[in-house]
């Protein structure tokens, strides 16, 4: 069963919006050696919908290669083309990935039905086990515990999910509901505050953004829940609490994220996809200044 930190990692470009091979290494190292449980590519944050098929394959090739079997690698293949889904699922098992996270479909809102048919129809069509990806701020959707059990139930390549609501209660409740039946579900937050709830709560740990940022903090919280080191959880926690002003610096966080990671000293520019801008020189400095805080710069 997957559990602990897993980082949803950003991707790095050069100023004309290609693929920065040289900072990606650099980025997925420093997780690496950093300890965390695993790696997550093409996520919300590592910028998947905004990249081309041929782009995400690319890609996919070079950070397995890269890992190197270090730690578990997954990789994003959610959209809205159930085909496309489907194509590039398989085309991860086929390069090596652990697991496939794969967000519900966007754009309409649809009901459990769809949803049901969308994710029965990959999880026939692939036999890479699969995260399931809950975003409703994103989506319009919010996948029903039900659904969930259902799925991971009929389809045995389910065997978990991202649930990034910003609701403690609605992890619980489907940690309540899925590992009632179906212990072995990995279930992890999407928002970095729940980490430790979200374990308490009987879940499986967390995929959030701030662990490229500091990930030694995050493993070093997982294992102090571990050890039930109260003194330490406490410290770790008020620094996570600290980190989470970083998303509030700007409406689109991920230039943010990259900034932060360039300050801590990861060389990579924090470049973005088309047509998101960067940052202020007040914006930054904000960054750094909740970077000070937690002793990160």
């Amino acid at each position: 069963m997957f559990q602990g930190v897993i980082t949803p990692v950003i991707t790095a470009f050069n100023e004309d919006g290609k693929l920065d091979f040289k900072g990606n290494e650099a980025i997925i190292n420093s997780l690496v050696i950093s300890g965390v449980n695993g790696l997550l590519f093409l996520g919300s944050i590592g910028e998947f919908f905004a990249l081309t098929m041929e782009e995400k394959k690319e890609f996919i090739r070079f950070v397995i290669k890269t890992v190197n079997k270090k730690v578990p690698v997954f990789i994003g293949t959610g959209g809205t083309v159930v085909d496309e889904v489907i194509e590039l699922t398989n085309f991860a098992a086929k390069e090596g990935a652990d697991a496939a996270v794969i967000i519900s479909p966007y754009y309409f809102k649809l009901n459990n039905n769809s949803m049901y048919n969308y994710f029965a129809e990959v999880a026939r069509n692939t036999e890479l086990p699969i995260i399931l990806y809950n975003f409703p701020d994103r989506t319009a959707v919010n996948i029903d515990p039900q659904l969930v059990l259902k799925l991971a139930k009929e389809f045995k390549n389910i065997i978990g999910i991202k649930d990034t609501v910003d609701n403690i209660s609605h992890t619980r409740q489907l940690i309540d509901i899925v590992k009632s039946e179906l212990k072995d579900f990995a279930i992890f937050s999407g928002f970095d505050e729940y980490f430790v709830p979200n374990l308490l709560a009987g879940g499986n740990g967390l995929i959030g953004g701030l662990s490229n940022i500091a990930p030694e903090r995050f493993v070093k919280l997982f294992k102090a829940y571990k050890d039930r080191d109260f003194e330490s959880f406490e410290a770790l926690q008020r620094d996570v609490n600290t980190l989470m002003n970083i998303y509030t610096v700007s409406d689109f966080f991920i230039p943010a994220i990259k900034t932060a990671k360039m300050l801590v000293g990861c060389n990579i520019k924090p470049v973005c996809k088309s047509p998101a801008n960067g940052l202020s020189d007040n914006q930054v400095e904000q960054i750094k200044e909740i970077l000070k805080k937690v002793d990160l710069i």
